[in-house]
C-alpha cells in the first residue's frame, strides 16, 4: 500500500445504497405480471432480458426500465394491458428519484484520506442517472476526478490509469463488487479492497471460484487504518 497515490472508489452500494431500491421495484413489477407467471418466474424472465441488453443500454435505471417493459410484452405475448406499460415506467421513474441515502462513516472517510491521496469516484452506469445521484449526494466536492464508467473490466481500467497518468501500482480501488470492483483491478496489477454490501445484483455475482488475495473490510472507517 505504501506506493498508492490515487485512490478510487465505486458509487453504488460502496458509497450510497442502490441496489434494494432495483430489488423493491422488481418485487412491484413481478407482482404486475403475476397474472401472466409467478412472480419467481417473472424474475428469472427480467433477468434474461436484463443481460441480452445490457451491450446495448449499458447499466442504469433507464435500462432496467426498459428490460421490464420489454419483458412484459414478451411473458404476455404483446398482450399485456396498457395500464401495466404505465405502471411499469412509474415505478421506473419512482427509482431515478429516489433519494441518496450515504453508507456507515462514507464522508469522514473522504475527508480523511484526501489530505494524503488523490480521491477519485470510479463507477459504472447511466451518465445522466449516476451524475444525478452523485451531485444528489453531496460528495462532489470530496473527488479531484469523475469517471462513469460504461463498463468496469481491465480494459476500462487501464484505461482509467492511463488518464490519471500513474502507474498500475500506485492505483488502489475500493468497491462492493468482486466481479467488478476488485478482480480486474488486481488482474492489471493495481490493489482492491472489498467492501461488501448486504444484497448484490445478481448479474454481478460470481458464478466461479475467485482468487481471494485481496483484503475485505466490513466499514469503510476501516481503510484509515489499513494506510496509516
Amino acid at each position: 500500500m505504501q506506493k498508492i497515490k490515487v485512490i478510487g472508489f465505486d458509487a453504488d452500494d460502496t458509497l450510497w445504497i442502490n441496489e434494494p431500491y432495483y430489488q423493491d421495484v422488481e418485487k412491484l413489477f413481478c407482482e404486475l405480471l403475476k397474472n401472466y407467471l409467478p412472480e419467481d418466474e417473472v424474475s428469472i424472465e427480467l433477468l434474461k432480458t436484463e443481460k441480452q441488453n445490457i451491450e446495448i443500454y449499458g447499466y442504469g435505471a433507464k435500462g432496467f426500465m426498459l428490460s421490464m417493459i420489454e419483458t412484459a410484452l414478451r411473458i404476455s405475448n404483446n398482450e399485456v394491458d396498457a395500464n401495466i406499460i404505465l405502471q411499469t415506467i412509474s415505478i421506473g421513474k419512482y427509482l431515478l428519484n429516489k433519494p441518496i441515502e450515504l453508507l456507515a462513516n462514507v464522508e469522514q472517510s473522504l475527508i480523511a484520506l484526501k489530505k494524503d491521496y488523490k480521491i477519485i469516484l470510479a463507477t459504472k452506469g447511466d451518465l445522466l442517472d449516476q451524475e444525478r445521484k452523485l451531485k444528489k449526494s453531496g460528495l462532489l466536492q470530496h473527488f479531484n476526478h469523475v469517471e462513469i464508467m460504461s463498463n468496469k473490466n481491465e480494459e476500462d481500467y487501464q484505461k482509467l490509469i492511463k488518464r490519471l497518468e500513474i502507474q498500475p501500482e500506485e492505483f488502489l480501488m475500493i468497491g462492493n463488487s468482486v466481479k467488478s470492483d476488485i478482480l480486474p483491478v488486481i488482474s492489471i496489477g493495481s490493489k482492491a479492497i472489498h467492501i461488501p454490501f448486504s444484497v448484490t445484483w445478481k448479474h454481478e455475482i460470481l458464478e466461479k471460484k475467485h482468487n481471494e488475495d485481496f483484503k475485505t473490510i466490513s466499514n469503510l472507517s476501516e481503510i484509515i487504518s489499513l494506510l496509516y
